[in-house]
């Protein structure tokens, strides 16, 4: 049964628990150890639900992403309990930059954090052991069917299984989930440079077929990242594409090697089946450049932990559909923008010439308008773009 359960919580939870464990090993069975399968390690556990969470590495497990962290994934960390950390450095908002145009706007609440994705991994998995977690590390899961769970040395049963396995998920695979409705195909590389932040905004920046997206991580070091459709497009290629950022970069050195990661836009028909539910990558994914990963993995995990209390996965897969909605609108909106050289050139100077409509937008992308201010300010998007 799970310790560590505070009276808060409630006898209610600790007797759903007791009775969904009887006949299984464990309530829950995590397969992949991201930070969508520990926030729902997290999630499961502060309802009382016993948890174990395997995964085939071992702690910190990188990934190359812009490493910048929204105000809204902050505040959804701090719903399922998981405090903000010391580390990292914040930023204000975001800006746009074009050869010849810039915007920037700031967040309407709050301010964002660059926080290395080890040190992002490394805070999760303290949380996760706090609340009780079973962690199996270097423990490759080897098949799913109905309620076991095949590892390489023993077969364990769970009420639930949740696949956190990444964008070509095994558990989705083994599930029959795998039926991807839509998928646009993106590659980022990632360098972190020692060098101080030069900005309070984390900046992208636009060129022809790709952009740079730099996130400060501390007082003294910076993430770029660039993404392109090309998965031979290198950073260093990229760089000369941005003679101004290049020139601040030639005076530093690299503190990181390059390194890379797929950077998709995919949704899935469905993200449920029987006792089987996917979070994380495995669930779907938007493109990095919208910065809402860990958003979505948080999310998603607070409503997961909220259909496992009530025993209908249903209510999981609607909650999923509306969580990412925004960012999903946001990601087809950029996409467009990387697609279209003219569309993007219009934007840029549309968006300069009135930053209100981009603090509008990034409003829209925190989720702080309703439907009616999203749609005027589409239109009056539409508008400035038609007529730049």
């Amino acid at each position: 049964m799970a310790q560590d359960l505070s009276p808060a919580r409630g006898a209610a939870k600790i007797e759903v628990a007791l009775e969904i464990s009887l006949g299984f090993d464990t309530d829950v069975f995590i397969l992949g150890g991201g930070p969508a399968g520990l926030a729902t390690a997290i999630a499961a556990r502060r309802e009382g639900f016993r948890v174990i969470l395997a995964d085939a590495q071992c702690p910190p497990i990188d990934k190359a992403c812009g490493e910048g962290l929204m105000p809204d994934s902050l505040a959804a960390a701090a719903r399922l309990g998981i405090d903000v950390p010391s580390e990292g450095h914040p930023f204000k908002g975001i800006r746009f930059s074009g050869p010849t145009n810039s915007v920037a706007a700031e967040f309407s609440h709050g301010t964002g954090l660059g926080v290395r994705r080890t040190f992002l991994h490394e805070w999760l998995v303290r949380h996760a052991e706090r609340e009780g977690v079973e962690l199996k590390w270097n423990s490759p899961v080897r098949g799913i069917q109905d309620t076991n769970v095949r590892l390489a040395q023993q077969t364990m049963t769970a009420r639930w299984i949740v696949g956190d396995d990444g964008m070509r998920s095994s558990v989705r695979r083994w599930a029959g989930l795998d039926h991807v409705k839509s998928e646009r195909i993106r590659y980022s590389f990632r360098r972190h440079y020692r060098i101080a932040p030069w900005s309070e905004f984390v900046e992208i920046h636009w060129a022809e077929g790709c952009q740079l997206y730099i996130t400060p991580v501390s007082a003294a070091e910076i993430c770029v990242v660039v993404m392109s459709r090309d998965s031979q497009f290198r950073l260093d290629q990229a760089l000369s594409l941005f003679p101004d950022v290049k020139a601040r970069l030639d005076k530093c050195e690299p503190a990181t090697v390059e390194r890379g990661a797929l950077a998709a836009t995919q949704r899935l028909k469905r993200v449920i089946r029987g006792n089987i539910a996917l979070v994380g990558d495995a669930s779907g994914t938007v493109d990095p450049i919208t910065g809402k990963g860990v958003y979505l993995g948080f999310q998603q995990a607070a409503a997961l932990a909220a259909a496992l209390r009530s025993g209908d996965l249903a209510q999981y897969q609607h909650a999923h559909r509306q969580i990412a909605r925004r960012p999903m609108f946001m990601a087809d909106l950029m996409l467009l923008m990387d697609r279209w050289p003219g569309i993007r050139a219009r934007a840029l100077v549309a968006l300069e010439a009135h930053p209100h409509l981009f603090a509008d937008l990034l409003a829209i992308h925190e989720g702080g308008l309703g439907t009616g201010k999203i749609a005027a300010t589409a239109a009056m998007l539409g508008w400035e773009v038609a007529t730049a």
